[in-house]
């Protein structure tokens, strides 16, 4: 049975509807909590990077780990995927800057498609731009040959690839309503920072969860697809 590997950093930021599209596919998912249990012996069959509050510029010596990890994965042309703080260590560990972006994005966020993004295979589906769930106040820049497929005025990079089997996203489309809930509890100083109320980011949301979920069925699909 093929095999995915999910690396979270905080208990409350697990892999959402990714599991279901794995769970329809006949794939397994394994769980490696980093901070506390370390990395797992191998990467799978596809390597899915969670998001966490912590920074890929931390000090941790777990994280200068996990880096190398991504990065040992990415150059061997592995399926990855990274999610908000995975996208950045996905763009840490391929060599570009990660800084703090000029304000938290939270929320339903509009991010418009590149002209590379307009054609690739899971993001391009015929639309200028996509609804997308975000909670994030650190942006990267694009890594030496990846491709860009998406950005917002605050985050002008919300998107890339790398190859065609590595995906860096900056946004939530995995997100669920639980996993909204969690992070209104537990990252309740970033809504008040932007001036936000956690019923408002919920209600505005919900309607948009089943268009993300298609989109992450759709990169899992095309992640494990033999005609890549």
């Amino acid at each position: 049975m093929p095999k995915a590997i999910c690396l979270q950093h905080v208990p409350f930021e697990g892999p959402g509807a990714f599991a279901d599209a794995l769970t329809k596919r006949g794939v397994s998912l394994e769980y490696s909590l980093v901070p506390k249990e370390g990395l797992p012996h191998d990467t799978g069959d596809l390597l899915i990077v969670m998001g966490g509050p912590m920074s890929v510029n931390d000090s941790d010596a777990w994280i200068a780990e996990e880096a190398v990890f991504i990065r040992s994965a990415l150059l061997s042309n592995k399926p990855v995927i990274g999610v908000c703080l995975g996208s950045q260590f996905m763009a840490k560990a391929l060599g570009a800057t990660v800084r703090s972006g000029k304000a938290l994005e939270i929320g339903m966020t509009t991010v418009r498609l590149t002209d590379e993004g307009k054609t690739d295979p899971v993001f391009g589906a015929g639309s200028e731009s996509l609804e997308v769930f975000e909670w994030h106040g650190e942006i990267f820049e694009l890594p030496k040959h990846c491709v860009p497929l998406a950005g917002s005025d605050i985050a002008p990079l919300q998107a890339f690839r790398y190859g065609d089997r590595a995906y860096g996203l900056l946004f939530h489309v995995e997100m669920e309503e639980v996993g909204i809930d969690s992070l209104c509890r537990e990252c309740a100083p970033d809504l008040m920072k932007a001036r936000l109320a956690a019923h408002e980011v919920k209600a505005t949301a919900l309607p948009r969860l089943p268009q993300l979920h298609e989109m992450a069925d759709r990169l899992i699909g095309h992640l494990l697809s033999p005609t890549r």
